[in-house]
């Protein structure tokens, strides 16, 4: 098995930043991307991108070719199409590239795996031609696809907002946007404010996107209470009431994209079991970090939204912090070298931080989007639904461990990434306990399919 001082997992900005101050003190990182190019989901297929018109994806999706020249260094060993399998307590890896599955040790490793997008379960969600907004994002970035028909956007937060923004500059039409934002969030938003103002460009940014959207006079209807997708075999419409509205409202579109946030991608620490912590302002898991952004399993460190949502500029920065901090923890460097890079990364991300409690306030998805109603399907991959998952409680269920051997949510393709955080959040609220109490699912590996031949061709190549 081969030995590495550094191991990196994912190459969005967290990951390309901290491959790249690691590589500045004299470390050779091994970069693992599951996607064929760099960039992560934020600046996915930054390289190849069919979207010419730099207006169309904007300013900061560009930003992004600046990490990627820098992943391209020749001290850094880039392994694009790799996916991990495995990762143990002792910084073992498993890795399967090309039907071919491998092991290798490692003496530090830092998990720059990103955040996913929250679940958004209302009724009919399942139902094709309805899609989260971060995929249809994906689409319009790595193949310049895009809806054919009017779309229309529903949830609340800034990706909801940007992607509305880059349909309309590539000429596609919005039908309408669904602002899920309870009345009264801006008022509870207003004290973290002053805070914010230190970080003036991601207001400018957002205040940009509200008058681009006004301007191209989007049918805006903000405030919406209850939201159904319907059709029979695919969407055909959807229904909608507002808070101050028994009325409901009906659209014809064969395309819904939906939205509330991203949570931190915490898969792999959660099966390494590093210590998580609820946050209340976030509604998400994190895993504990210290100042140098290390777990407490020795050796391994998360940097980026992984850690807790703080966005693509913060990420990067984070990288860079992880990639000082590793390169101190390989006795590459000592910390008084670096103290003056230190200082001036931490005050850059705090300005750069200053406006999250703000955003995390302002866009804070309502109780009824994250406790659907019992006819909803809550795990999309075994066809549980909310009801169900209400009853486990009524029966004694505690926790979604338990849950998940009565009823298998949690155990389809997807591992309980989309279902996840809807279970103990509902399992929370029907037992009269938080969800730190609650808890989350009991993670292992394999973290992707792999097959037993691929398994054993590793384990003869290991002999």
């Amino acid at each position: 098995m081969n030995t590495h001082e550094l191991v990196i997992l994912g190459s969005g900005p967290a990951g390309m930043a901290a491959a790249a101050t690691a590589a500045e003190h004299g470390i050779t990182p091994v970069v693992i991307d599951e996607q064929p190019a760099p960039g992560g989901q934020i600046y996915r297929a930054i390289e190849t991108t069919p979207i010419r018109d730099r207006k169309v994806l904007g300013a900061d999706y560009w930003h992004g070719r600046e990490l990627v020249r820098g992943l391209r260094d020749t001290r850094i060993d880039y392994r694009p199409g790799t996916s991990v399998w495995q990762l143990t307590r002792q910084r073992e890896l498993g890795l399967l590239h090309e039907d071919r599955a491998a092991m290798l040790q490692a003496r530090y490793v830092i998990l720059a795996t990103g955040a996913m997008e929250r679940p958004f379960p209302i009724p009919g969600w399942t139902l094709p031609g309805v899609m989260t907004a971060g995929s249809a994002q994906i689409l319009l970035k790595s193949s310049g696809v895009a809806p054919a028909s009017p779309v229309v956007l529903a949830g609340t937060g800034p990706l909801l907002l940007l992607l509305a923004a880059q349909y309309l500059r590539a000429g596609i039409p919005i039908a309408a946007l669904l602002d899920t934002t309870p009345r009264g969030r801006h008022l509870e938003a207003l004290p973290h404010l002053p805070a914010a103002l230190r970080n003036t460009g991601t207001l400018a940014k957002g205040l940009g996107l509200l008058r681009e959207l006004r301007r191209a006079g989007v049918r805006q209807i903000k405030h919406v209470s209850a939201l159904r997708a319907e059709g029979d075999s695919q969407l055909e419409r959807i229904r909608w009431q507002c808070a101050d509205s028994n009325d409901w409202e009906t659209l014809e579109t064969s395309t819904l994209l939906l939205h509330q946030g991203v949570v931190p991608n915490t898969q792999i620490t959660r099966a390494l079991e590093c210590s998580h912590d609820w946050d209340t302002r976030q509604l998400a898991w994190q895993p504990r970090l210290d100042d140098w952004l290390r777990t407490d399993i020795e050796g391994i460190a998360v940097a980026g939204d992984g850690g807790g949502i703080v966005g693509a500029r913060a990420s990067a920065l984070q990288g860079h912090l992880a990639g000082l901090g590793a390169a101190i923890a390989l006795g590459r460097v000592e910390c008084e070298q670096v103290r003056q890079e230190e200082a001036w990364l931490r005050r850059r991300l705090a300005r750069e931080t200053a406006i999250r409690p703000f955003l995390d306030v302002l866009y804070r998805p309502a109780n009824r989007w994250r406790l659907p109603d019992d006819d909803t399907l809550a795990c999309r991959c075994e066809e549980v639904t909310a009801g169900e998952v209400r009853r486990m409680a009524e029966m004694g269920c505690r926790g979604p461990n338990q849950t998940k051997s009565f009823t298998r949510c949690g155990m389809g393709p997807c591992q309980g990434r989309m279902c996840g955080l809807t279970v103990s959040e509902l399992l929370a609220d029907a037992n009269h306990q938080s969800v730190a109490e609650t808890g989350y699912y009991r993670l292992r590996p394999p973290f992707k399919p792999i097959t037993l031949g691929q398994l054993a061709r590793a384990a003869e190549e290991a002999e």
